[in-house]
């Protein structure tokens, strides 16, 4: 008869999915952004990463409305938070590779806000 606690099984993070309407498209401008190859792909999912980390996926959604921030006619679900170490210069990196800056900036000498090319918010800071 066992007397010890049953051990946990293990689980590990492995990646943050988004929906949208056209995954290469999406894709391609986070694996600009970061850096990231691409590692799995087919007409409906690309998943980025690198070997034995964390990647991030890109899923066909049908009918998929972007998300409506800072208006919460539409809410963000999620979104993603990027470390950078200039944030004027990596704000305009990533406007040149399809980013764009909403209207509303909440704090924008510690973080920025930018919406990808399928409308998800996402932050770049310092801070991270």
């Amino acid at each position: 008869m066992s007397t010890g606690t049953p051990s946990a099984p293990a689980i590990r993070y492995s990646a943050v999915t988004f929906d949208c309407p056209e995954p290469a498209e999406l894709a391609r401008f986070y694996g600009d952004a970061l850096g990231l190859p691409v590692v799995h792909t087919s007409d409906d999912f690309v998943m980025l990463g690198q070997e034995g980390a964390p990647g991030l996926g890109f899923s066909r959604l049908a009918g998929y409305q972007r998300p409506t921030w800072p208006d919460p006619s539409r809410e963000k679900r999620a979104h993603i938070e990027l470390g950078v170490d200039d944030l004027d210069a990596a704000q305009a990196r990533l406007l040149a590779l399809g980013a764009v800056e909403p209207p509303a900036q909440p704090q924008p000498d510690r973080w920025r806000v930018l919406l990808d090319p399928a409308g998800h918010p996402f932050c770049i800071s310092t801070l991270v």
